[in-house]
């Protein structure tokens, strides 16, 4: 995979060095702060392009971030009812475990008061 990315930027770069070379004419460009009064056209159209990729992929990591984040808080929702699902299943396991436990000890209080004499 390295060695595939290594190639495609040889290939990239290439490719402008070419654009460069071969739009060779040269204009005068108004760069809002400053004005160059010559550049070549083909350095033209590279800084454009570099400026276009660096804004669309900063643009695109925001709106990832955003997704990942709506994704993040869909799946925390999910974890919390899953966790009051088990929380109440919990909760309804020990009110029946102590439930009988209650029975069963009443049943065992009984029985002995039944045992005890009645003499003394």
């Amino acid at each position: 995979m390295r060695y595939v990315l290594v190639v495609v930027l040889l290939i990239l770069f290439g490719y402008s060095l070419a654009i460069v070379l071969q739009n060779s004419t040269e204009l005068s460009v108004d760069l809002l702060f400053t004005q160059v009064p010559a550049m070549r056209l083909g350095l033209l159209l590279l800084l454009t392009l570099s400026m276009g990729i660096v804004l669309g992929l900063l643009l695109g990591v925001q709106i990832f971030r955003v997704f990942q984040k709506s994704w993040e808080i869909k799946r925390l929702r999910k974890d919390i009812d899953y966790l009051r699902k088990e929380q109440i299943q919990t909760a309804q396991l020990a009110a029946a475990e102590a439930a009988a436990n209650k029975r069963h000890e009443k049943t065992v209080l009984d029985i002995h008061s039944d045992d005890r004499p009645t003499g003394l």
